[in-house]
């Protein structure tokens, strides 16, 4: 078995890159998948860096997971090479990497995602809703992204939401932003909202959070949903969020109790000479793989 997609240019670098070589594909479990779009960020500009910069740094993550007890690398961990978008319109590239997620998907393995802008995830949940009927996403997020459109785009980083409801329910956990428009909208959109503001103000809110996925789960992380303390590098960063423990906590209930199909993990828009937050998002991807891969084995 080959990889499903052909790029014309060399990726030299793989998530993991401490390893003296990267697996194979036909020998892997699970694939990461860099798309650098930044296309309609409308802050701060650099997400197409986040991609390559999280994989440099997973070169210093240690594989062996003390939470688990295990070392998950040896399933294998295959990295496409980045998906090149840069001169595309916005309509074909959400299609290409709609077709680039359904080749990888009917692989049956595990798709973590790497953005890029937050407008990469619809794309990938339509593949991934194709495949797993009644799909439900988990956002973790600061920002609602629930505008039918931004600044003129149809496919804004503001409207990634809005265009994954047109595929599954989504459940949106750490929200401490959302215009009049969103707020508006709501009551006629298939979500369900956990404020950051008050979501803590019942002890057991993970659990709610849990219970409210249905069905399989696709989960996107944009990394402006943490706290900006421990991720400052984002491109859209608002006060509050979620601590580490906090996100691990929930990522492991909701692998343990649900269907985690495939994952995002978006908007890190690298610091020059801030090193931690690249690395922070690297050990994050990890522990995706190792509760997909290590939960399943154990």
């Amino acid at each position: 078995m080959s990889a499903p997609v052909d790029y014309e240019q060399i990726q030299p670098l793989w998530f993991g890159g401490s390893l003296p070589v990267m697996c194979d594909f036909a020998q892997s479990a699970a694939v990461i998948l860099p798309i650098p779009l930044d296309r309609t960020t409308s802050y701060v500009r650099g997400t197409r860096n986040g991609p390559r910069e999280l994989i440099m740094a997973s070169a210093q993550v240690e594989l062996w997971d003390e939470e688990l007890g295990v070392d998950v690398h040896p399933q294998g961990i295959f990295t496409m090479p980045e998906m090149e978008l840069s001169h595309a319109t916005m309509e074909a590239a959400i299609a290409r990497i709609h077709r680039t997620a359904s080749d990888i998907m009917d692989t049956d393995k595990f798709l973590v995602a790497l953005g890029g802008e937050h407008s990469i995830t619809p794309p990938l949940v339509a593949a991934a809703a194709a495949r797993h009927s009644g799909l439900t996403v988990l956002q973790i997020d600061a920002h609602a992204d629930l505008r039918d459109g931004y600044l003129g785009e149809h496919h804004s980083h503001a409207s990634a939401m809005r265009r994954s409801l047109e595929s599954a329910a989504v459940v949106q956990v750490g929200i401490r932003n959302l215009s009049q428009e969103e707020a508006e909208a709501l009551p006629s959109l298939n979500t369900t909202i956990f404020y950051d503001w008050n979501m803590r103000d019942d002890p057991d809110w993970i659990s709610r959070v849990v219970e409210s996925l249905r069905g399989p789960v696709y989960i996107t992380i944009d990394l402006d949903g943490l706290d900006p303390s421990l991720m400052p590098a984002v491109g859209t960063p608002e006060p509050g969020g979620l601590a580490w423990r906090e996100l691990t906590t929930l990522l492991r209930r909701t692998f343990t109790e649900r269907d985690v199909v495939a994952c995002d993990v978006v908007e890190l828009c690298p610091i020059a000479g801030h090193w931690s937050p690249n690395f922070v998002a690297a050990r994050l991807v990890y522990k995706l793989l190792t509760y997909k891969l290590g939960l399943r084995s154990s």
